[in-house]
């Protein structure tokens, strides 16, 4: 198979690890200048919905690897 079996593992732990981080970096640190049309700050509740999604599957691909 190509690059190994735990290839699906590995792209869920990629895309989960980069959901929940991307999605904390927009929450808590928001771009110093805003082009028009652009909110002030990332929602709350939809920022941390992503979040705790990104994280459950990055867990979820941890435990996949290391059983």
């Amino acid at each position: 198979m190509f690059l190994g079996d735990d290839l699906l593992p590995w792209l869920t732990l990629a895309i989960g690890g980069a959901l929940a981080v991307g999605t904390a970096l927009a929450l808590f640190r928001p771009p110093e200048q805003q082009a028009e049309g652009q909110l002030p700050r990332a929602p709350l509740g939809r920022s941390l919905v992503q979040i705790a999604i990104g994280a459950m599957a990055s867990l979820w691909a941890i435990a996949t690897l290391l059983s």
